[in-house]
């Protein structure tokens, strides 16, 4: 079994997918899981226009094809008419795993009173996790590490946290983090020592 953990991220702009903007999303994570994960990983990365159809396309080739464990999407997540990338991931799930887009949003409550309008799911599709998280770099590391005080004391958890074991859960490598960057848990009966 290859323990390498295969991420799937997908950065849906009409903007960024057309090249009126630098992408922001996929470099940003990019860097987050070179300084979070101390396990082996490697990614598969698309740039997409918000089109419902493509998206979900998109989630399926990650997950049935390519064979990701994990696959992020940043973008497209809001009330506008354009935002369809919860839809999208809603289509194509096998579970919904609400806790992931509940912890999302309280996260984001301690920056903005904006955060209620996100609408990030979380869900699983075969052996895969899909999360939306948001599309700034900023609001991307909060979401996955969380909130820590000045003295670096978590105030909130971020989600990255509960991913690991998740992914353990529906068959996925056994993937390890930098406790720096976010501490992964896991019941000690699921520890690997």
């Amino acid at each position: 079994m290859n323990d390498e953990l295969l991420i799937g991220l997908v950065s849906i702009s009409d903007r960024a997918s057309s090249g009126t903007y630098q992408d922001q999303g996929i470099p940003a994570l990019q860097e987050w899981f070179g300084a979070a994960l101390s396990s082996p990983w490697r990614m598969e990365t698309r740039l997409i226009p918000d089109e419902q159809a493509l998206i979900e396309q998109t989630l399926i080739e990650l997950c049935d094809t390519v064979g990701c464990h994990l696959v992020l999407t940043t973008g497209g997540t809001g009330p506008a008419p354009r935002d369809v990338t919860p839809e999208a991931t809603l289509a194509v799930a096998h579970k919904v795993m609400p806790g992931f887009g509940e912890q999302m949003r309280q996260i984001s409550l301690r920056f903005v009173p904006t955060a209620i309008l996100s609408r990030q799911a979380g869900v699983i599709r075969g052996k895969t996790l899909i999360l939306n998280l948001p599309g700034q770099p900023k609001s991307i590391k909060e979401t996955l590490e969380g909130v820590k005080d000045a003295e670096g004391q978590q105030l909130v958890p971020g989600i990255f946290a509960a991913v690991p074991y998740c992914i353990d859960l529906i068959g996925g490598p056994y993937a390890e983090t930098h406790d720096a960057v976010v501490k992964a848990f896991r019941p000690k009966s699921a520890l690997r020592r």
